[in-house]
């Protein structure tokens, strides 16, 4: 820091601030950034709105309030990471809270804006902006699992029925979603319409504590939608006791007018319409659109309050936070989950939401939650709709959701085999995914790192990482590359162009083991209907719990671990009683799971640390040893199966301390790791149910049987003039 009467500088490694020392201005304060990561100056000037030459290019962007009728791709707002290594955003306008900790607006206009200039460390601006905003709180462990949502007019008996056929078919929810007609819905348009309600249709729900009873009974936690515009009219069951509170006569019938800047009307707002609920067994709320933009005479977003306050006053009653409601811009990671909006049935919808969700880490915004399936409109494909359940799973929360058109219900028995039996696997991989997704959630807690991550966040300097949208980083362990194409009619399969990048990856589902090389590659990722490229990095340990047909999400008996091969890691699972803050006296357990690496041997071992009391005893743990060669012996295994099809030991032991699990290569490359020695086992198969013609596959299965260096094959495969497609396929055998 350099300073006269009239100049201050301030000069770090990042950044070189000029400031005169008078009101601001352009030509009086500055900023010049040092990272030359574009063919440009980088100089920042106050009040600049843009970069103004050329405009804000590179930036990142972010997210956005809704996609609400999106279909397909729409512009996003500016966010917190830019390529060029420094950005800006300006907080002069939002609200402050008063003395009785209401939102208010500034009583005087301040300055109050933010330059950033972390070059690409785009994990430490976000770990810095979390610090500076605070941090994304740790969510509640039952909203990791399915959650079932529908806009429909059910029953209580209707409703029973449903989750009691899932039930049946082991497929686990922990989240019930009532849309809104949960509550009194005939309602005049003179008297506002029945968008807005408090009051249980007696009609579908004759007795909602026992509804709601049986609910909590068979482990489905419930939220309930509300569409708060309308205020409280004299048909709610609540007015009268509300209207006293407020001191407004229930005779006039005069209706108790929606006002979050109100503190008597918020107080009364939760004692008398919702703390009742919840008092029966609404465990949240899901906060749907029609409140507006403009808080009235206040001018704050009452969507903004909304959030706040439904959060807050959750955490009040002892609760971990947790809403579903619609973005209100930076600063709303503090108040998840949100949620989307209503999404056209289409190809194009679902192309586009991984990026979406990926790139709303830009603003900290880690929790969205989609209309999995899409909502409305749009049209009934099969393929669609798995290809959206796999995305589902694999985003940060799956919430099944449709419209109320009758040909629109994402059941899974709505659907042909195999499609059905598919969702069916897949909704339990995500109940398996929890030990894992719980882990996310308290890192993003506690290390400010986000579930979702874009590629770039870890190849900041590649420029593949940029150009390949829809790839992201689900955790540390897990690289998802989600299928939003068709399956080719020739192939029998989709192919999802994807960058893999330096190192050895393997596919968690089939095993399939990929090498980037040192600098990474492009390569056409194919999958049939069961499956997308999920790609674990070197070293690779997930957890999942072995037992997942049921809607119980507590920590689990039976672990199961996935390890994929490549380099030695450690994993920390973290576990806790699953809601309120119990953990924040220490009562909690660390797992830690730990892959020391060589070639040609490896060892595994478990250390369990912390509160034990919340956790099984005599916990089982079986280790899947996915894309491992099949020369292998073990030392202190109870037994090993070996799955040729996937690459695949599976291996129980008692390591839960006492032993560790060794792993020595015990064939000619002396490696561990999976070298393709079926691939024309694999070849074989694929060519069996591809449609295509005879002779080209009886040629093609020559050449791989032909011993000929994989170049030659290639070069031979290429000159046949197949498919693209089918081309693809073959060609990612040779090129793993």
């Amino acid at each position: 820091v350099t300073q006269s009467d009239d100049r201050l500088e301030i000069e770090t490694e990042a950044f070189h601030m000029i400031y005169d020392k008078k009101k601001f201005s352009e030509e009086g304060l500055f900023i010049d950034v040092k990272y030359d990561f574009t063919n440009y100056g980088g100089r920042w000037y106050f009040g600049a709105k843009t970069y103004s030459f050329p405009p804000r290019e590179h930036n990142l962007k972010g997210t956005m309030r809704t996609l609400d009728r999106a279909d397909g791709e729409v512009e996003l707002e500016y966010g917190l990471m830019d390529k060029s290594g420094r950005t800006f955003f300006d907080d002069s306008k939002s609200f402050v809270f008063d003395e009785e900790n209401m939102p208010s607006k500034r009583k005087h206009e301040e300055i109050d804006v933010y330059y950033l200039a972390y070059g690409r460390d785009y994990f430490a601006c976000l770990r810095d902006f979390y610090k500076l905003s605070g941090a994304v709180p740790l969510l509640p462990r039952y909203a990791l699992g399915n959650w079932w949502s529908r806009y429909w007019k059910y029953s209580e008996e209707s409703y029973i029925e449903l989750l009691t056929e899932f039930e049946k078919r082991n497929i686990p929810f922990s989240v019930a979603v009532m849309d809104m007609d949960w509550h009194i819905v005939d309602v005049p348009m003179e008297s506002g319409g029945g968008w807005t309600g408090y009051t249980w249709n007696n009609d579908l729900f004759p007795n909602p504590e026992r509804f709601l009873s049986w609910l909590h009974e068979h482990n489905y936690h419930v939220t309930l939608n509300v569409h708060p515009a309308s205020g409280i009219r004299n048909f709610e069951k609540m007015y009268k006791d509300m209207a006293e509170y407020l001191g407004i006569n229930p005779d006039s019938k005069k209706t108790i007018e929606f006002d979050m800047t109100n503190k008597e009307f918020v107080e009364a707002y939760f004692k008398f319409a919702h703390h009742p609920h919840e008092n029966a067994g609404v465990d949240f709320w899901w906060i749907d659109w029609q409140q507006g933009n403009n808080g009235g005479a206040s001018g704050i977003d009452p969507l903004w309050m909304l959030n706040y306050f439904h959060f807050k006053d959750m955490e009040k009653r002892g609760r971990r936070g947790l809403i579903l409601s619609r973005y209100g811009g930076l600063g709303s990671h503090r108040y998840p989950i949100g949620f989307s909006g209503d999404t056209i049935v289409t190809w194009k919808s679902l192309e586009f939401q991984p990026y979406f969700t990926a790139t709303a880490s830009n603003v900290g915004y880690t929790w969205w939650s989609h209309d999995i399936g899409g909502h409305m409109n749009g049209y009934k494909d099969n393929e669609l709709a798995l290809r959206w359940y796999q995305f589902g799973v694999f985003s940060p929360i799956n919430r099944l959701h449709s419209s109320s058109n009758p040909f629109c219900g994402k059941e899974p028995w709505n659907y042909p085999e195999p499609y059905c039996s598919d969702m069916e696997k897949i909704l339990r991989f995500r109940h398996a995914l929890i030990p894992y997704m719980y882990t996310l959630n308290y890192r993003c807690h506690c290390e400010h790192i986000p579930v979702i991550i874009p590629m770039y966040y870890y190849y900041p300097f590649e420029e593949k990482a940029y150009s390949y949208k829809n790839q992201y980083f689900l955790g540390s362990e897990m690289l998802v590359c989600p299928v939003t194409t068709k399956i080719d009619e020739h192939s029998q399969k989709s192919g999802e162009e994807c960058f893999i990048p330096a190192g050895i990856w393997t596919d968690i589902f089939t095993g399939d083991v990929y090498n980037g090389g040192k600098n990474g590659k492009s390569q056409i990722l194919c999958r049939n209907l069961q499956s997308i490229p999920v790609l674990g990095r070197a070293g690779a340990i997930i957890p999942l719990a072995s037992e997942c047909g049921s809607n119980d999400i507590i920590n689990p008996k039976k672990v199961d671990v996935v390890i994929c091969p490549g380099a030695s890691n450690t994993f920390v699972m973290y576990e806790d009683s699953g809601d309120g803050f119990d953990y924040e006296k220490g009562e909690y357990a660390l797992t830690e799971f730990v892959l020391d690496w060589n070639e040609d041997k490896a060892k595994i071992s478990i250390d369990v640390s912390g509160d034990l009391s919340v956790i099984p005893r005599n916990r089982k743990y079986r280790f899947i040893l996915r894309g491992f060669a099949r020369g292998i012996r073990f030392e202190n295994a109870d037994n090993a199966k070996y799955d040729i099809k996937t690459n695949t030991w599976t291996v129980t032991c008692n390591c839960d301390g006492a032993s560790d699990l060794e792993i020595f290569a015990d064939n000619e490359e002396n490696n561990l790791v999976y070298n393709g020695e079926n691939v024309n086992d694999k070849i074989y198969d694929f060519l069996l149910q591809a449609q295509m013609d005879n002779n080209d596959k009886r040629s093609i299965y020559r050449l791989f049987t032909s011993g000929e260096d994989k170049n030659v094959i290639i070069s031979n495969i290429m000159s046949m003039k197949l498919n693209d497609k089918v081309t693809a396929a073959i060609i990612e055998y040779l090129l793993r």
